[in-house]
């Protein structure tokens, strides 16, 4: 459940940043999840639905973007969206499209990022 464990630490940080900035409702949170974090989008959503209960978050609608794995080819110099077989959860084969060769850099879709976190805060005055 390597899912629980990223869900849970997405939801933590975005507690303790929305606290920091004096919130008392978190509304929404965007969340890039690149294609090589060999997560699975949806189980990732539906965890953080579970484990928001009972904290600022716990209404907080929860938007998952799916980044593409990009590549730099060694061989034919590519540089762009991979070919991904990801038959093998742990161990998916990443290929140039150009070429076939998986003699290849990977140049995004590792990270998981908390793009942005929307709250509501009582007024200052």
């Amino acid at each position: 459940m390597h899912e629980l464990s990223m869900a849970q630490g997405i939801l933590d940080s975005v507690i303790e940043n929305a606290e920091k900035n004096n919130a008392t409702q978190v509304t929404k949170v965007v969340i890039e999840i690149g294609r090589l974090a060999m997560l699975n989008p949806e189980q990732v959503k539906f965890m953080l639905g579970v484990l928001n209960e009972d904290t600022i978050a716990s209404n907080a609608e929860f938007v998952i973007e799916e980044i593409p794995a990009e590549i730099k080819c060694k061989d034919c110099d590519f540089e762009g969206e991979a070919i991904i077989d990801d038959r093998d959860h742990y161990m998916p084969a990443i290929k140039c499209p150009k070429c076939d060769s998986y003699m290849i850099d990977v140049i995004n879709g590792k990270d998981v990022i908390v793009k942005n976190i929307i709250i509501d805060k009582e007024d200052e005055n």
